[in-house]
């Protein structure tokens, strides 16, 4: 028998964190605890505006098959997620939370961490940037110099993008990539692509609307750095969509429902001969350790979240200039609660 317990916290940032669409101080977010004999599993999805789940939402969900939950053996993370997601279709997020905490429990029944139960070795794994999001440029420049990176993700979609490379650029020779949350337009994105490349950036994050697949044909076309989805791909149906569209899909667990749907959306990107990244939610170390298991199967990641925060609510993987050390102690992702 399984025993469920769900709570919420806000999570305090560092800065004011603004995108193109959203801003915010505070990052409220669901924990959701599994419990078997003397094992605890742990799993996060934080709440979003722009997808419209909230705390409330995703609570609802859980407590509506709270039944199913707890008499459900857990035999394996994959035929429990399958058992769960026809209850939770409509609330990925929730179904998130559940599915990492079935992984990090089932992980600890086990005795290992989940990247060894995949078959997975801790090598080969890349860096994780850190995020500098929209402010005044002076503010960007203070936030970069206050933690120095070997690798950073600029967030745009302003008047002025252009010009905040060039000036970031005079701070530091760190690799950039920039993310212009659905941003920008196929001339713009196509023009920003030639003077990007010159000034030392991997590659464009999802620069036009989500569902402008006709206009990203023509920018796919004419781009001179990589293209990365993100807005444009979701769930695992949207993988195949992507192809011939952008070089490489960023996959986030909360909105694909978790580290299942996620490894089969690696495979499925890498047989496209696609490029895969995994992004965070600016989730806790709860979330952030989940992530790190899937590290060996990726090109790049994006999981600075707890690092963002004034104040984390669990330990797990540590990151120290951009390298993931996995918990030497703690089974499954490696998380443990302490708030």
């Amino acid at each position: 028998m399984l025993k469920l317990t769900i709570r919420s916290f806000d999570l305090p940032l560092r800065h004011t964190f603004t995108i193109s669409y959203d801003s915010r101080d505070v990052q409220p977010t669901m924990i959701v605890e599994l419990q078997h004999g003397e094992h605890k599993g742990y799993g996060e999805a934080t709440s979003n505006p722009y997808y419209g789940f909230t705390i409330k939402s995703m609570t609802k969900a859980l407590e509506n098959i709270r039944e199913q939950i707890e008499s459900t053996e857990l035999t394996s993370p994959e035929e429990f997620w399958a058992q769960m997601q026809p209850h939770l279709a409509d609330n990925p997020f929730a179904l998130c939370a559940l599915d990492l905490a079935a992984n990090d429990l089932f992980g600890k029944m086990k005795g290992q961490p989940l990247y060894k139960l995949w078959g997975l070795e801790a090598k080969n794994m890349p860096l994780t940037n850190y995020t500098i999001g929209i402010d005044t440029v002076e503010n960007m420049v203070k936030k970069l110099q206050e933690m120095p990176w070997p690798l950073y993700k600029i967030k745009l979609g302003t008047k002025e993008d252009v010009a905040i490379i060039k000036e970031l650029r005079k701070h530091t020779d760190a690799i950039f990539r920039v993310d212009a949350n659905c941003a920008w337009g196929v001339e713009e994105t196509i023009e920003n692509s030639k003077q990007l490349k010159e000034l030392g950036v991997q590659f464009i994050e999802q620069p036009m609307k989500a569902d402008d697949l006709e206009g990203m044909k023509k920018v796919y076309e004419g781009s001179e750095l990589p293209l990365i989805a993100d807005e444009s791909c979701i769930t695992e149906a949207d993988v195949a969509k992507c192809h011939g569209l952008f070089h490489g899909i960023n996959i986030k667990l909360v909105k694909c429902g978790g580290l299942t749907p996620a490894r089969r959306m690696i495979a499925e990107a890498k047989s496209l001969g696609m490029k895969v990244m995994v992004g965070c939610m600016t989730e806790s170390s709860v979330g952030i350790s989940a992530i790190a298991q899937l590290l060996p199967m990726l090109d790049y990641v994006d999981m600075d979240g707890a690092l963002l925060l004034s104040k984390d609510i669990a330990t797990g993987v540590t990151i120290e200039q951009g390298k993931v050390s996995y918990s030497e102690n703690v089974n499954g992702t490696g998380a443990t609660l302490i708030a």
